[in-house]
């Protein structure tokens, strides 16, 4: 499998959208381009994401943009917040790179900024990096995730061989959220709706899985994510080398919470292992 790709120390890249979309009520999708594109360098992992760097108001960066730069000679307060988004698709020959971002009204930072975009807006964007592309010589494969993971969901299915054996799962707030999924291959995808009180982790659970060696791909809230893994993991027993696993938000804390939240669980499973070795 390939080695994972950091979006960390990779150059920053100027982008200049060109149209917005409302996918459904709570998804907009944001196509951008422009010269700055040409900076981008695509990692060939379908969980390819960028980091959405968002300055703080009247705070002046250093030309070219520098990230490690600006960490290590700005105060905390006036270090630009990231927000990390899956590339949707990236269309090199029509010089386009697609995101879409959860709404949630409001609430957040990205979701209302991605809102109030239009056209010739300019922004900047840290990477890629990722970690994940569904593996060909797979027997079968299972996605689950929620919105925050569709993007990611999505574009395995695109890049899936028309001889793979797929079951997805994707919980989203009721079918208006739904999307068009393209993919060649043999798909089971089964929506599930929060306003019916659809569970995605008994529904994995009650899934009997085919023989032979699966590849699996379990990403969005942090809650369900780790109920999945160790479903996955200790119930099904599924190699860990095959399950790409991650927390992208967690209920209830904002993006900075999660990651200093995430960073400590981290070191606690590290610990953990090592004690038990």
């Amino acid at each position: 499998m390939a080695a994972k790709a950091s979006a960390k120390g990779k150059p920053a890249v100027r982008l200049r959208v060109l149209r917005t979309e409302w996918l459904g009520p709570h998804m907009i999708r944001v196509v951008a381009g422009g010269e700055g594109l040409a900076q981008f360098t695509p990692t060939g992992f379908t969980d390819s994401y960028v980091k959405v760097v968002f300055p703080v108001a009247g705070v002046e960066y250093p030309e070219p943009f520098d990230m490690r730069r600006i960490r290590a000679e700005y105060p905390a307060a006036h270090q630009p917040r990231t927000r990390t988004y899956t590339v949707r698709h990236y269309d090199e020959a029509a010089g386009e790179l697609t995101l879409d971002f959860v709404y949630h009204g409001d609430r957040g930072l990205a979701g209302p900024w991605a809102a109030g975009l239009a056209p010739g807006d300019e922004f900047t964007v840290l990477g890629p990096g990722g970690g994940y592309a569904p593996d060909p010589a797979a027997d079968w494969h299972l996605l689950a995730g929620d919105e925050s993971a569709m993007p990611a969901i999505a574009a395995a299915l695109a890049a899936m061989p028309a001889a793979a054996r797929v079951h997805a799962f994707i919980e989203v707030a009721d079918e208006r959220d739904q999307q068009s999924l393209p993919t060649a291959a043999d798909v089971s995808l089964r929506w599930m709706h929060r306003a019916r009180g659809d569970d995605l982790v008994e529904a994995v659970r009650e899934l009997e899985l085919p023989a032979g060696d699966g590849h699996a791909f379990v990403h969005g809230e942090a809650d369900m994510v780790r109920a999945l893994r160790r479903q996955l993991l200790q119930e099904r027993g599924i190699d860990r080398q095959r399950l790409s696993v991650s927390g992208y938000w967690r209920r209830g804390k904002d993006d900075e919470g999660w990651r200093a939240e995430k960073a400590e669980e981290k070191a606690q499973e590290k610990a953990a292992e090592e004690a038990a070795r």
